[in-house]
């Protein structure tokens, strides 16, 4: 067993395979012999239901508070004695959504926002052993409940992978190909951590 949980976390704009890729993973990982947390799926619904403005209306707080719901809930997940601990949603996420609204809204972040929260997310980021990140594919229709302004969507993405520039990460596109080597890269990680 291994004493420290490996944490692995899936980033993308939604629409991109995120959650499915984290239930293979779990399922892989099971398979393998491996114990899994998860964290939940979405701190942003969370985030509204507590009244925070949400997806093009996000605020600096909102992304604040999703990334550190974040933070607390995977923390959290490492008390259950996992072999690996599934973070669906990076902390980097919140922020890609955050510059998306902005954009697209003509907002400008109040005063040292930008920075501070892309700080905070890269802090939280580097504690990730690893980070598998979907690359929008235009083709892939919108899941259903989700927001439909296609450009949005592609803003988030581009917003996300800037951020991730300053991040090892593992780009997973929406091929088969790819999809096998993130489960791969994760089972490599936790088999080297039980070592």
């Amino acid at each position: 067993m291994v004493t420290t949980p490996v944490r692995i976390a899936v980033a993308g704009t939604h629409s991109t395979g995120k959650t499915t890729l984290v239930r293979r993973l779990e399922t892989e990982l099971r398979a393998h012999g491996y114990t899994v947390a998860r964290t939940p799926t979405s701190f942003a619904a969370q985030a509204a239901d507590l009244g925070f403005p949400k997806l093009q209306q996000q605020t600096a707080e909102c992304t604040e508070w999703i990334i550190a719901a974040s933070a607390a809930a995977s923390a959290q997940a490492t008390l259950a004695a996992a072999d690996a601990v599934l973070i669906d949603r990076s902390a980097l996420d919140p922020v890609a959504y955050y510059l998306a609204a902005l954009e697209r809204s003509d907002r400008q972040p109040p005063a040292g926002a930008d920075a501070y929260l892309r700080t905070l997310a890269h802090a939280y980021a580097a504690g990730y052993d690893l980070l598998l990140a979907t690359v929008l594919d235009p083709d892939v229709p919108l899941g259903e409940h989700r927001d439909r302004d296609l450009d949005y969507r592609a803003a988030v993405d581009a917003h996300l992978h800037q951020l991730l520039g300053a991040v090892r990460h593992q780009k997973v596109r929406n091929h088969p190909s790819d999809q096998e080597a993130a489960i791969q890269a994760a089972l490599t990680a936790v088999e080297e951590a039980d070592r």
